[in-house]
């Protein structure tokens, strides 16, 4: 039986698809619904949870300097995506997903890119270590020197690293007066592979090769560790990000 021309059409062109990267994702994949700001890159639309795509903004912990002054940076980020959000049905389209199970997306309200839009107003950076798609709205926001770019600031991934440093490089506790000190862990001490529990509770390491190692932080009081070796992470039960179970 010979095949309609437009369904060998439509195969040539999935499967061209599904031969290179950087393919739309189909309208079946979109997320929708209200969303719940987590920070100034992050927010939860039901149980889905999303990055958006492309961006840095300012940790919700991070202080940067305005007028000589102290300013909650990271908190007024936040507040500028809930304003963005707030009472809309949010559509996301996945562009991918990173290694703590969430959808890396744009974010639309309608006809506004929600991830432009940070960019726009000076709360949140290009990510372009990721991605070039908003350096064009930085450059814009730099030059109107608007919200990060009115202040003193340090990069969003930049803050994350030195804040890991800084808790790596801390001096260790000894539990008993009289007992042993603990050995410090951490890139100071040369043991630079991390060890991360993602939201699912999987114990997660990675490398300083892997795609998520500068995004990744290490939070001791939740469980989290450094790992010399990766034999020795193995040996703790932690499984290498990425890798099959």
């Amino acid at each position: 039986m010979r095949t309609p021309p437009l369904i060998m059409l439509l195969a040539a062109a999935a499967l061209a698809c599904g031969a290179q990267t950087g393919c739309a994702p189909n309208a079946a994949d979109a997320i929708t619904g209200r969303a719940k700001v987590v920070d100034g890159d992050s927010l939860e639309i039901g149980a889905d949870r999303i990055r958006l795509y492309g961006i840095d903004a300012p940790e919700g912990r991070q202080e940067c300097r305005r007028n000589g002054k102290p300013w909650r940076c990271g908190d007024d980020a936040a507040a500028k995506l809930r304003s963005l959000v707030r009472g809309a049905t949010l559509r996301c389209t996945p562009r991918d997903m990173d290694e703590y199970g969430r959808s890396v997306a744009v974010c639309r309200n309608g006809n506004v890119d929600v991830n432009a839009q940070m960019v726009r107003s000076g709360l949140a950076l290009a990510y372009r270590r990721y991605s070039g798609d908003y350096v064009a709205e930085e450059d814009e926001a730099r030059g109107a020197k608007r919200g990060l770019w009115a202040s003193e600031f340090t990069p969003p991934w930049e803050w994350r690293r030195e804040s890991r440093e800084e808790t790596a490089q801390k001096s260790p506790r000894v539990a008993e007066e009289s007992g042993p000190v603990t050995p410090p862990r951490g890139p100071a001490a040369g043991c630079r592979i991390k060890g991360n529990i993602n939201a699912r509770g999987e114990k997660l390491y990675h490398t300083p090769d892997s795609p998520a190692y500068e995004s990744t932080t290490i939070d001791e009081r939740a469980g989290e560790r450094w790992f010399c070796t990766e034999a020795e992470a193995q040996a703790a039960g932690w499984r290498k990000a990425g890798a099959r179970r």
